[in-house]
């Protein structure tokens, strides 16, 4: 395979686990690799109505508890990984592996979906899939094989996650087995989805023939660099398929729930056991991944397409830290504005709208905290690391006065344009609290003259950064 670059080549780093946890779950929870035996078995009827909006998650074979799945939170879960063999087979993962036959019981009760997922990054090793796909023979082994393997587990469907098929021969072969694979699967009422690359090279080697042939596909928008899963990278990634002809209905953006350094990835779920403020900002130290204000932001704009889908489940949090639960509240509309207070390091008080006035041209202040609307704020992703910070109380954003770029210029709050001066971006400090930049000066959010000690209704301003405590803010989520 020709190789890419680094940002070209967007997999999912734990993926490169699935060949060595293919193999041992092969060896100890399996029956064996060998051929998939053929039924018409179906387990768990549905009985309760499936989440409306498209959600899709990934559940590993080598982690999670498929007893605490959050299964009202999903639409579709793809276990992850069976493998291809050159000669049309699958292995990894046997039909009469009970872990999988009980996810399958427990999802269909509450109407969830669920797909096996084949392939996997596999330390970029995809000669299974280039062997069985160049050749009809084997094409159609292949297809069988799949077949007998969903209706032997009774399973929705089947992901084809191929990282990944280069343009020219290999696309057009990829294209003839999807083609061939989708046929198989929607004459008996079932799936046929897709993982495929953000954008770039290794992009063309899904041909647009294939759009017709799939009922949405897992844009795999993280590994993009260094930070590795950004707002704009969503945007981008979108905006290459739907621009090569996907519907929009079928683009389902993906959102990663780990991060990365330079030299590591490491599970959210490690992140918030590191730093309690890690759900509320989007790195810990040189660790760069998605937190809650950038999750529900990707959440509204996969809305927007064709929904959300997620890698990998086991390594989210549970309660108000929970990734799947933000994602939730903006999927049911019952929330998901990413709200916090603004708590000052120096006086402990909040950041509040004097009055608290509804009005633009409302002053920005700090008041001792409490629970009210007027000190909630809405973190909501522009691009490139910023926010608007959008009132609870007012619907009005954060605003420097008179976009002014001077020491010393008030707070306000305004009716939202897209100005730079209403955009922020949080910056870690490493000690569970963030500076606030302003994105048209680069000055921080100060409490005025708060070294000499300062109470209620002690004015915000901008000020150049000079790292005391009167610069940090600790968000609270609400």
């Amino acid at each position: 395979m020709t190789q890419e670059s680094a940002v070209s080549r967007i997999a999912t780093p734990f993926r490169t686990l699935a060949l060595g946890a293919v193999f041992l779950a092969s060896l100890g929870g399996c029956s064996g690799p060998g051929d998939v035996p053929t039924s018409d078995e179906s387990l768990g009827a549905v009985e309760s109505p499936a989440l409306a909006t498209r959600v899709v998650g990934y559940l590993p074979t080598w982690a999670g508890n498929v007893d605490t799945l959050q299964y009202g939170k999903l639409s579709h879960i793809n276990y992850a990984f069976a493998l291809p063999t050159a000669q049309g087979g699958l292995t990894g993962v046997s039909s009469s592996d009970t872990r999988l036959r009980s996810l399958v019981t427990k999802a269909h009760a509450q109407g969830v979906k669920v797909l096996i997922a084949v392939g996997g990054w596999n330390d970029g090793n995809d000669s299974a899939f280039e062997q069985m796909a160049g050749s009809a023979g084997t094409r159609t082994a292949f297809v069988n094989s799949v077949v007998n393997f969903v209706n032997a587990v009774g399973l929705d469907g089947v992901d084809i996650d191929w990282e990944y098929p280069d343009p020219g021969t290999s696309g057009n072969n990829y294209a003839l087995l999807m083609r061939e694979l989708g046929t198989a699967m929607h004459t008996r009422g079932k799936l046929l989805t897709a993982a495929v690359v953000a954008n770039g090279y290794t992009g063309g080697g899904v041909p647009a023939s294939v759009f017709s042939d799939v009922d949405f596909l897992n844009i795999m928008a993280y590994d993009g660099g260094q930070p590795h899963s950004t707002y704009d990278l969503a945007v981008q990634s979108l905006n290459y398929w739907k621009g090569r002809g996907l519907p929009a209905s079928k683009a389902v953006l993906g959102v990663p729930f780990y991060g990365r350094s330079p030299s590591s990835y490491v599970g959210y779920s490690e992140l918030v056991a590191r730093d309690s403020q890690a759900p509320y900002k989007d790195n810990v130290g040189d660790v760069y991944y998605n937190g809650i204000a950038t999750i529900q932001a990707k959440t509204r704009l996969g809305l927007q397409n064709g929904g959300v889908m997620i890698w990998e489940l086991s390594q989210d949090t549970s309660g108000s830290t929970s990734l799947l639960n933000a994602i939730d509240s903006v999927a049911q509309g019952t929330g998901g504005t990413g709200a916090y207070r603004l708590v000052n390091k120096a006086s402990g008080r909040c950041v509040d709208i004097s009055g608290p006035s509804t009005a633009d041209g409302a002053i920005i202040h700090q008041w001792a905290c409490h629970t009210g609307a007027s000190q909630q704020w809405s973190m909501e992703a522009t691009d490139s690391g910023y926010y608007r910070f959008v009132s609870r109380h007012s619907g009005k954003a954060l605003d420097v006065k008179d976009a002014s770029g001077a020491d010393g210029a008030g707070l306000q709050q305004w009716t939202y344009s897209n100005g730079s001066n209403q955009q922020f971006k949080p910056v870690d400090l490493g000690n569970g609290y963030v500076r606030l930049e302003a994105r048209h000066s680069g000055k921080v959010l100060d409490v005025t003259g708060c070294q000499g000690g300062s109470g209620d209704g002690t004015l915000l301003q901008q000020w150049t950064w000079s790292n005391n405590d009167c610069q940090q803010f600790r968000m609270e989520a609400r």
